[in-house]
């Protein structure tokens, strides 16, 4: 594995640079000092908010790329490179759907705040881990401003509660499970691999010069534009399947551990 060419590194958030706590290392601190030393560009890109990213990288966030609500909204210091919305029609359509769905808990993503009605408590304080500007609204029907994505929690699981209800959607829309308790909804070029593949022609960046770190099926698209893709230890099937690499789980620190052989 020849890694001599990397000039970018661009990783997901929850279940790959994060550990089960939410949490980033301090290793990842430091060897971020060694790719900003080395001209390596870093790209954080997540299905978070773009306020709970810079949270989470706040020490390095004037140095980064952030691509948010997987791939709709991408920001490099206070430039927006990127912003791809959902069309009114398609969000009203959406708020119909899901209204039948069961013990669900959707939420309005705008670019800087999300928009929910639910105040259980329970679920609050999971919103609160994702998105760290939010609104408690009468009726998410009644919002009339630019949405990104619509994302919806099941705290049982988003793959077998939600997605058959939404899986009508995919012939006009990007519908991703983005992790167990997670489902998104978003305009068809919204997504981690569109927002990437701006950024790296950009950059004028090939497939060999990036290395991606993914764990879950919102991260497909993105891994897709590398040679050097890799597998959290913990990712979905379809990941592993899908990357050229594994590495360790995110709670051995597989993203740094690959981070210090590029750096040697």
């Amino acid at each position: 594995m020849d890694l001599s060419k990397i000039k970018m590194v661009v990783t997901d958030m929850d279940g790959t640079l994060l550990n089960s706590n939410h949490e980033v290392s301090d290793h990842f601190f430091e060897l971020f000092k060694g790719l900003k030393s080395q001209g390596i560009t870093f790209v954080a890109a997540s299905g978070r908010q773009y306020n709970s990213i810079i949270d989470k990288l706040h020490t390095i966030k004037d140095d980064i790329i952030v691509i948010a609500e997987n791939g709709g909204f991408a920001m490099k210091q206070q430039t927006e490179l990127l912003v791809t919305p959902l069309d009114a029609h398609h969000v009203q359509d959406i708020l119909k759907t899901i209204n039948e769905i069961p013990n669900i808990h959707p939420v309005l993503c705008g670019k800087h705040k999300a928009y929910l009605t639910d105040k259980s408590d329970r679920f609050a304080e999971k919103l609160a881990e994702y998105y760290t500007e939010f609104e408690i609204m009468e009726s998410l029907s009644d919002f009339n401003s630019e949405v990104i994505k619509i994302a919806i929690y099941h705290f049982e699981s988003s793959e077998q509660h939600i997605y058959p209800y939404v899986k009508q959607f995919e012939e006009r829309l990007k519908v991703k499970v983005s992790g167990e308790n997670w489902l998104d909804i978003s305009n068809l070029n919204a997504h981690k691999g569109f927002a990437l593949d701006r950024v790296m022609k950009s950059y004028n960046l090939k497939p060999d010069e990036v290395m991606v770190f993914g764990d879950y099926n919102n991260d497909l698209e993105m891994l897709a534009l590398s040679d050097y893709s890799f597998a959290m230890e913990n990712a979905h099937p379809n990941v592993k399947k899908a990357a050229n690499y594994t590495t360790l789980s995110n709670d051995e620190n597989g993203v740094e551990h690959i981070l210090k052989l590029l750096i040697k």
